[in-house]
């Protein structure tokens, strides 16, 4: 047996620099990945979590050209490669937060029942969508889903590569472009609603100067926009979802 790994240590630090290459986009991008990212999970999980990604991507990854670029070149590179892949994916989260602060707004619910009702301070709406985007993601194969986007990342920046200025401007503005239109999309049953209640208000303080419309619709609106979101949310997280897988897909294709 010593006889063996004695042939064998030689190629050991080779594959142990491979490895660390691979791990560090990896956690770069599950540093910043939705659900496995989250800041309510312990460090300690988030880094198991990026070893056995590390472990599941590293037999597919061509570490052949290894040896050309530095080891601080490639170190820089990588990370910054995968903060950039994971930031892109972190925008869906950012699209229900969106979604979420344009709902409580519209209907008077951000300061009811606001604060901070996850680790981010944000409304109440924001944080029930985040997470039951998060769960409905996870529940429909997230881990798969990521190891797949993770190889593609390598398919468009292969290792020791930087990506382009040209692509994380093109990139990066359609993703924020695509983030808030979405949010948007996704609260747009709740500005409905708000736009008639206001104008419908507007109407009874016109006609009747002395009541006071403000305490006869606070309760309406209250109830109406619980209403909505226990009726919009699946439509909500739905359209969501499916624009998150195709992204997945397809990182570079939007």
């Amino acid at each position: 047996m010593i006889e063996d790994l004695i042939h064998v240590l030689p190629f050991a630090p080779d594959v142990v620099m491979a490895g660390w290459i691979v791990f560090l986009r990896v956690g770069a991008i599950v540093s910043v990945l939705p659900a496995f990212g989250e800041k309510s999970v312990p460090l300690r999980v988030r880094l198991a979590i990026a070893i056995s990604f590390t472990l599941v991507i590293f037999p597919t990854v061509d570490v052949q050209k290894l040896a050309e670029p530095s080891l601080m070149f490639l170190s820089i590179s990588e990370a910054m490669v995968g903060l950039f892949f994971g930031i892109l994916l972190r925008f869906f989260v950012f699209t229900l937060q969106i979604a979420g602060s344009i709902a409580a707004q519209s209907t008077s619910l951000s300061q009811i029942f606001g604060g901070s009702a996850g680790v981010d301070p944000q409304p109440a709406m924001a944080h029930v969508l985040v997470v039951a985007g998060l769960a409905l993601a996870s529940l429909m194969g997230l881990h798969v889903q990521f190891a797949a986007y993770i190889l593609a990342s390598y398919q468009m920046v292969p290792m020791g590569s930087l990506i382009g200025a040209g692509d994380v401007m093109r990139m990066g503005l359609t993703q924020v472009s695509a983030c808030f239109s979405l949010g948007f999309t996704l609260a747009a049953p709740f500005v409905i609603a708000s736009l008639l209640y206001n104008v419908t208000l507007g109407v009874i303080n016109r006609a009747m100067p002395q009541l006071m419309v403000s305490f006869v619709g606070a309760p309406a609106i209250t109830a109406g926009g619980l209403l909505i979101l226990m009726a919009a949310a699946p439509f909500m997280l739905a359209v969501w979802y499916e624009n998150f897988v195709s992204f997945v897909a397809m990182p570079g294709g939007r």
